[in-house]
């Protein structure tokens, strides 16, 4: 088992307007992308940013925030989520999300194929029932939950079917995943994260995305945690909740529980990956021990945007 590279960090100290940070996935060679690629990469994280900021500057919830980011992750062919998500070995994609706000309430989704955007079915669940987590729902209950739904076909692109017919292994594509978190004028927190999964992973797979602590998490009392990654590294090690963990009773500052649970639990076990987070004060990390990572953030000086 080979450690993986120190972890990059950005850190933003706390401030007293609403804040939110995205990622579009980790693992991602700056150099391997076209410029036009890096373009339409950049645009799309540019514009996530912008939409959950405008929720916040608006007044609205941090939940209305992230959901509003990862949307606009979501219908951009870029990464791997909703559209352009990754396939299965039999060329199907299965979609998981998840959702959860810093008073515990929390709704997922996984093997999901039907809903536009997976991060509002992991809403619907949390909102409009009595469950956190549902595998494949039907598409008459979408619609039920006034869900935009779509054809199978939505999901596939052809840059996503080239790149099943060329791996070799379940882990040589291994990241994607999209997400967001916000603190909004209220102090509170919330985290949405939404993933196609591996390319060449067997049907029923289930990774950390859609799992509640392993790659979201949300508390109002200490952080809102979104990852991306090699999800079985991640469950394995309940990384989101375990920054939560340092800081409500390890009594770490941020930074210090981001840098170091990426190091033990994921780099010391041969994987990489990474992670945003935002503290009810406002303060913001983006890190990962990735060779790059789609991320963006906005603390009330506008948008800022990298891949590597």
């Amino acid at each position: 088992m080979t450690p993986q590279p120190p972890v990059q960090l950005t850190h933003l100290p706390a401030g007293e307007g609403p804040a939110v940070a995205i990622h579009g996935g980790g693992g991602v060679a700056p150099a391997s992308l076209s410029p036009e690629q890096a373009a339409a990469a950049t645009a799309a994280l540019s514009a996530a940013v912008a939409a959950g900021r405008a929720v916040l500057d608006e007044g609205g919830a941090a939940l209305d925030a992230v959901c509003a980011s990862v949307r606009v992750l979501e219908d951009s062919e870029c990464f791997n989520a909703g559209r352009g998500a990754a396939l299965t070995v039999e060329g199907t994609a299965e979609l998981d999300a998840c959702v959860m706000t810093g008073d515990s309430r929390s709704g997922a989704v996984t093997c999901a194929n039907g809903p536009r955007n997976p991060v509002m079915a992991a809403r619907a669940v949390m909102e409009q029932t009595d469950h956190v987590l549902m595998a494949a729902p039907a598409a008459a209950l979408l619609e039920q939950w006034g869900l935009e739904v779509v054809s199978p076909d939505y999901y596939v692109t052809e840059a996503r079917r080239r790149m099943l017919e060329e791996t070799s292994s379940f882990l040589e594509y291994k990241h994607g995943t999209v997400g967001a978190v916000a603190r909004d004028r209220s102090g509170r927190v919330a985290a949405a994260t939404s993933t196609g999964g591996i390319t060449a992973q067997l049907p029923g797979r289930v990774g950390d995305t859609s799992l509640v602590g392993c790659g979201t998490w949300a508390d109002d009392a200490t952080v809102a945690v979104s990852c991306t990654g090699q999800g079985e590294l991640f469950v394995r090690g309940a990384v989101a909740h375990e920054i939560h963990a340092r800081l409500r009773w390890g009594g770490q500052d941020l930074a210090t529980a981001v840098r170091e649970t990426i190091d033990e639990l994921v780099g010391a076990r041969g994987a990489d990956g990474g992670l945003i987070a935002v503290t009810p004060a406002g303060e913001v990390v983006l890190a990962f021990n990735s060779p790059g990572m789609y991320r963006g953030h906005d603390v009330g000086t506008g948008p800022v945007t990298a891949i590597g």
